[in-house]
């Protein structure tokens, strides 16, 4: 079973967030949250946000297990919406990273190449 949080869906579902395996659908782990029936979710590329009746969760990707918990107490208990500040890298930020690394590796192979040929 695949245990990365890249291959794994979160669901906001009646109080719990449930965590599936991308590719089978397989339940992974639940967690129970306190409040309503509605919950928002939110993957941010490194942490996982739930939130419901105006509190909010930090909840590890992997397992499930409660990180901690934010009542926003004085701001009611209605839906709440999340954001991050942090920077997902897009896929051409991956691509270009991938090319990168191609680039490296083969000037070092040249490299390697060409200080054998040296030594002959």
């Amino acid at each position: 079973m695949p245990r990365d949080p890249q291959v794994l869906v979160y669901v906001g579902i009646k109080n719990f967030i449930v965590s599936l395996d991308n590719r089978s659908g397989a339940e992974m782990w639940r967690t129970k949250l306190r409040g309503s029936d509605f919950v928002t979710v939110l993957w941010d590329g490194e942490s996982l946000f739930a939130a419901n009746s105006g509190e909010v969760w930090r909840i590890e990707p992997l397992t499930g297990s409660i990180m901690w918990h934010n009542q926003l107490k004085g701001l009611g208990r209605g839906v709440v919406s999340l954001a991050s500040s942090r920077l997902q890298a897009s896929a051409s930020d991956v691509d270009s990273a991938v090319a990168k690394k191609r680039r490296d590796q083969q000037a070092a192979m040249a490299a390697t190449s060409a200080a054998v040929v040296a030594a002959s």
